[in-house]
């Protein structure tokens, strides 16, 4: 079996559900397994009616009710539309009800947002199953996905990882093609819950992982992993073979195809995931595995990446030379204030950090002190170069080479 998940501009309309049902009937003979992300702008329409709900007490759902219910006319599907009614009913008085006490909690923003992917999966079955498919709509909690109650961003439990197996493979066995809503998940309570940034990617994984898929497809609106951000270098180009650890590396410091926790299952299982365009379906993508099989053929660098509104944080010891205690104390103040770090630089005396978004430091520098002079500089970026750690000391010499011609210190 396989796992092949699209996103939301994936399925924006009647048109691309169409041609996501081109592409899944070449693939019939891998027995796949179909996990999707709400339709188009879906989940912002969400946002955007609790809003009005919670600052108006208005109810007012027009764009999700248009494009489902007009999406499911346009391809024929009587019985989707009866559906998609039902549906729109539970959030109308969802709606309302936050319109009425005027708050809107977590637990219940996810249940909000859910909506999104469950309408996408219900439309998308019922094209796929009048087009001669044996398709079958699921919410994933119906398939064994159970989270922490960490609502909006919680995280799968370790139990998913038999009750996933358990619930899909007799499906596959059965010849059902199975449609499975990403992003969301129950916990043990029975509330619905999502699994925040990179959720529907994960949602794939976890899938494919779980189920020792020979491989998760992961359709985007871009060529794969570039080596570089195309919107920048016009002559960026995809990587085809990547490994797990360098994709991560090129997620966290910028490039935005493919969330780092999204890999974790995979990278568990030494599962393939291969990147692919549904714009482009002839581009052969990015593959990526545990070890590249075209390593010793790549070039030093395999991409870069840069992350711009970096605040840099440079902390000296106003303490004796090797006074133990100076880094933990640093760090644990951080940690008090829930700041997340990105990169370190440490010596004995001092330690230089980055931090991904512009948190207020008063109350960090108040802290820090105590300890420590303590200077922050904003408005910095950080460029990732990722590429063969054998021949580091050749790309950092090219690199610092680059820099001193065009002028810019490191």
């Amino acid at each position: 079996m396989i796992v092949m998940k699209f996103g939301g501009s994936s399925v924006a309309n009647a048109s691309r559900i169409r041609h996501v049902a081109g592409i899944v009937k070449t693939q019939l003979s891998k027995k796949p397994v179909l996990v999707l992300s709400a339709m188009g702008d879906t989940t912002d329409h969400l946002l955007e009616a609790a809003k009005l709900a919670l600052e108006q007490g208005k109810v007012e759902i027009k764009n999700i009710e248009k494009l489902h219910l007009e999406t499911a006319k346009t391809l024929k599907l009587p019985a989707a539309q009866k559906e998609i009614t039902v549906l729109l009913g539970e959030l109308t008085r969802l709606l309302s009800g936050i319109a009425l006490i005027r708050e809107l909690t977590p637990r219940t923003k996810d249940y909000l947002v859910s909506f999104g992917e469950r309408l996408s999966v219900r439309i998308a079955a019922a094209h796929l199953k009048s087009i001669g498919m044996n398709s079958r709509a699921f919410d994933a909690f119906e398939l064994g996905f159970i989270s922490d109650s960490n609502y909006t961003q919680a995280e799968l439990l370790k139990e998913s990882w038999d009750l996933i197996p358990e619930k899909i493979l007799p499906q596959i066995k059965g010849n059902v093609l199975p449609v499975v809503t990403g992003f969301i998940a129950k916990d043990q309570k029975g509330s619905i819950t999502t699994l925040g940034r990179g959720g529907s990617d994960l949602s794939a994984t976890m899938i494919a992982a779980a189920c020792r898929a020979e491989e998760v497809q992961v359709w985007k609106d871009v060529d794969g992993i570039l080596t570089a951000d195309p919107r920048i270098v016009k002559n960026a180009r995809p990587v085809q073979h990547i490994t797990y650890d360098e994709a991560a590396e090129l997620a966290y410091f910028g490039a935005q195809v493919l969330h780092p926790r999204a890999m974790q299952p995979c990278m568990k299982t030494g599962t393939p995931v291969l990147v692919k365009n549904s714009y482009n379906i002839e581009a052969p993508g990015t593959r990526i595995e545990q070890t590249s099989a075209s390593a010793k053929k790549a070039p030093p660098v395999r991409a870069i990446t840069s992350k711009h509104k970096v605040t840099l944080v440079d902390i000296v010891s106003t303490r004796m030379l090797g006074q133990h205690g100076f880094l933990a104390e640093v760090f644990s103040v951080f940690a008090k204030f829930g700041i997340s770090i990105d990169m370190v630089a440490t010596s004995e005396v001092s330690v230089s950090l980055t931090l991904d978004t512009a948190y207020d430091l008063a109350e960090v520098k108040k802290e820090l002190n105590k300890v420590a002079s303590v200077e922050v500089k904003t408005g910095k970026a950080i460029v990732s170069i990722i590429g063969n750690v054998k021949r580091s000391s050749e790309i950092l010499a090219r690199t610092f080479k680059i820099c001193q011609l065009i002028g810019i210190p490191v």
